[in-house]
Order: structure tokens, then C-alpha cells, then sequence
């Protein structure tokens, strides 16, 4: 156990390279009532935990450490615990058909419920969140194994999504009480990468009209967050539809998030149709810092991994051009592979999206590379939101 312990905090990125792969800031925490050093796990609920677990290995070439189930005495779901680098996903799916993770998928499809946050007092957070007005879900308690002991707690945000605030500090387990250690049998092909992605880069929440800037002000008031950019009109608008959108971030800008409404347009936008089949808000997408955006592309897509389309004429447009000066690679290779790119007065950025990964057109992963940038990549939303379009209007939905 030791052992498995220590190979996984080795396979982390060192504080520098984690700086410049989700672009940290400075950041004095003294001063924070609700301070937060990152995130601690994205908690899935899907309709089949085995087989999505089996998909985040092999295809996102993710690591299994660890397990729950009947075998370890839970008889509500499986968990599975997945790691790559510092981003950690736990996939949970009702093994009892009366299981509360089986309403919530009914409802909702395949989905991220939890976005566990890591804090360093989870009673002082608490308290802070709750005098902000807060909805606290689970007070303060423990949980506790041969391991150790993890305090959390847990707070209500948009929709029926959840932080589950976590303090893991005196604990050396591979998850929580009630998984063991476990990994997996997959063999990955020759010449993989060992690692696709290294960390969590920003979490993207859609809300209905009208409630952007409620939740907004909910992360100000209860963490402290700050605004980080913000996003409306011609900005983020095609000549079809539109939407507005706020990013809150941590102090140190470990943590952040995009969070999207809907805005009046022509025709449907993506927030309305995510509205629409995730009935109600939640978690549209998940970005993942990666060293090396080219052999990610290339690896996922050899697993089978679908990505939007970017037309050639985005890679054509001399405007494009002289405005991302040079980047790393030719922009000959990031057009053979879909990869959009973007500068701002910090550096510039690499990004692709994938297509849905569940059933419904909801939740869809991001892949990230950040050279100094701080940004979003606002100068591909109107590309990003054509490509989208275009799905939509596929799936009958525009």
C-alpha cells in the first residue's frame, strides 16, 4: 500500500509544472475565510460504472487505484477511483436498483454529481459557507479505516451538483474508507503515452436564463473566489444563437469556474440543449491540462475518442494568423489534428473538444495546453460554437 502510495504522488506534477500547465497566479491564502488548495476528485455517476471506468483506462489512459463494492461491503454501487497526474475521477453507479445514484442517473444521464474540493480546515469552511447562506448538505464529520481518519462535509450548488469539501490530511488510504487499492489488467499499446493529461484545468457549470450571475455571486460570497473573465455578446454569439458566460476562480487560480447561460439568439443554443437533456443544470464539460496536446489527440483518437470538427478555413484565415504569431508546432500539424489555438497578452493556448462521451448530448471533455496563457481561448468560441452548431443541427436539436 505504501508502495502504490508513493508511485502515485511521484506521477504528479511538481508544483512548476503544474504552475504552467492550469497557469497558477501568486496567491497569499492567509487572508481567505474559505481557502482552498484544489481539487480532490470529480465524482461520475453513470449507468454502468464498469464499463466507464474500463473506458476512462483505455481510452484516456487513466490509472485505476482503487475500489468499492459488495466485495468491500458496499451494497448501494460500485466505485471505481481513476488517476492521471493530478486529476483524480471517481466513477460510482448504483449497484441496487433503489439506490439513490439510480434516481439521479434516471434523471440526469451520465454526469458528474460531485466536484470535491481539497481544503485545509473543513470546519472553518463549513461554518464560513453556511453564514454565507449556503445550503449544507452534510455537516462536518469523519470517516475512518485502518488508514486514518478524512474529515469532510459537504455544500449545494447549481442544479443538484455538490462540493464535498475534503481534508484527507491524516489520512494514507487510496481514496476514502471503504475502497481498497485495485488496478487494473488493461495493457496499453505499444508506445502510448504514459500519461495523456496531467490535471484538471476548470470545470464548466451551465445554468438556466437569468442565473448566471446568482451563482456567481454564490462563489464570491461563500469561497471567495474571484472573477477571472467574463464573456457576453459579441463575444460568445454566432449569427445563430448565443450565450453569456462568468469564470470564477481560487486565489491562486487552481480552481476554476466557467459558468454559461443561455441568451436569446435565432435559434436553440448548446445551453439550451444541455438544459434540455441533462434536465436542469449541471456540469457541461471538463478541461484537462496536458504537456503535450499533439500525442493526446493522436492517442485518443486511436482509442476511438471522437473530437469536434474545425473546418479548414478556421487554419486559413490570415487574421488567425497574425494574431497566434508562432506557436510550438506548425499550424499545418494542429489543423491535421482539429486543434484550435489562441492568444492573449499572456502567452497563447492549445485546445480541441471531444463530441458527448455519454448518450445524452451533455457532458464532453476539453484538452488544454497552456504556453503563459491565463485565458479561455475566446478567440475560437465562434469556431468552437459553429462546430457545436453543427451537432446540434445533426441531432435535431438547432
Amino acid at each position: 500500500m505504501t508502495r502504490m502510495l508513493d508511485d502515485q504522488r511521484a506521477a504528479e506534477p511538481d508544483p512548476r509544472e503544474l504552475r504552467q500547465l492550469v497557469g497558477l497566479v501568486d496567491h497569499d491564502p492567509a487572508g481567505d475565510p474559505f481557502p482552498v488548495l484544489g481539487w480532490d476528485a470529480l465524482v461520475w455517476v453513470v449507468g454502468n460504472a464498469t464499463q466507464a471506468a474500463h473506458f476512462f483506462v483505455s481510452a484516456l489512459g487513466m490509472d485505476l487505484v482503487a475500489y468499492s463494492g459488495p466485495e468491500t461491503g458496499n451494497r448501494d454501487h460500485l466505485g471505481y477511483v481513476l488517476r492521471s497526474g493530478a486529476a483524480r475521477f471517481v466513477v460510482t453507479g448504483a449497484y441496487d436498483p433503489a439506490s439513490p445514484l439510480a434516481d439521479r442517473h434516471r434523471r440526469h444521464g451520465d454526469g458528474i454529481a460531485d466536484i470535491a474540493l481539497a481544503v485545509p480546515d473543513v470546519d472553518r469552511c463549513t461554518a464560513h459557507a453556511a453564514a454565507a447562506g449556503a445550503t449544507v448538505l452534510e455537516p462536518p464529520h469523519d470517516l475512518t479505516d485502518s488508514h486514518g481518519t478524512v474529515r469532510v462535509a459537504a455544500l449545494a450548488t447549481y442544479g443538484d451538483t455538490r462540493h464535498t469539501l475534503v481534508d484527507r490530511s491524516r489520512y494514507a488510504g487510496p481514496y476514502l474508507p471503504g475502497f481498497v487499492a485495485r488496478t487494473s489488467t488493461h495493457v496499453r499499446r505499444p508506445g502510448a503515452p504514459r500519461r495523456l493529461f496531467q490535471a484538471v484545468d476548470h470545470v464548466v457549470g451551465n445554468v438556466e436564463l437569468g442565473a448566471m450571475d446568482e451563482w456567481v455571486s454564490f462563489y464570491h460570497r461563500v469561497m471567495g473566489f474571484t472573477d477571472l473573465a467574463e464573456f457576453v455578446g459579441a463575444d460568445i454569439a454566432t449569427e445563430y444563437s448565443a450565450l453569456m458566460s462568468k469564470v470564477v476562480a481560487s486565489g491562486d487560480h487552481r480552481v476554476k469556474f466557467p459558468l454559461n447561460e443561455p441568451a436569446p439568439g435565432r435559434k436553440r443554443s448548446q445551453i439550451d440543449e444541455y438544459l434540455d437533456y441533462h434536465r436542469g443544470p449541471g456540469v457541461q464539460h471538463v478541461a484537462l491540462a496536458t504537456g503535450d496536446i499533439l500525442a493526446a489527440v493522436d492517442a485518443l483518437r486511436d482509442e476511438g475518442v471522437e473530437f469536434l470538427p474545425t473546418p479548414a478555413s478556421y487554419y486559413e484565415d490570415p487574421e488567425l494568423r497574425a494574431r497566434i504569431g508562432a506557436v510550438r508546432t506548425p499550424v499545418e500539424e494542429l489543423q491535421a489534428r482539429g486543434i484550435l489555438v489562441d492568444r492573449d497578452e499572456d502567452g497563447y493556448l492549445l485546445q480541441i473538444f471531444t463530441r458527448p462521451i455519454g448518450d445524452r448530448p451533455t457532458v464532453f471533455l476539453e484538452l488544454i495546453e497552456r504556453h503563459g496563457s491565463l485565458g479561455f481561448g475566446k478567440g475560437n468560441f465562434k469556431a468552437l460554437f459553429q462546430a457545436i452548431e453543427r451537432e446540434q443541427a445533426r441531432r435535431g436539436n438547432f
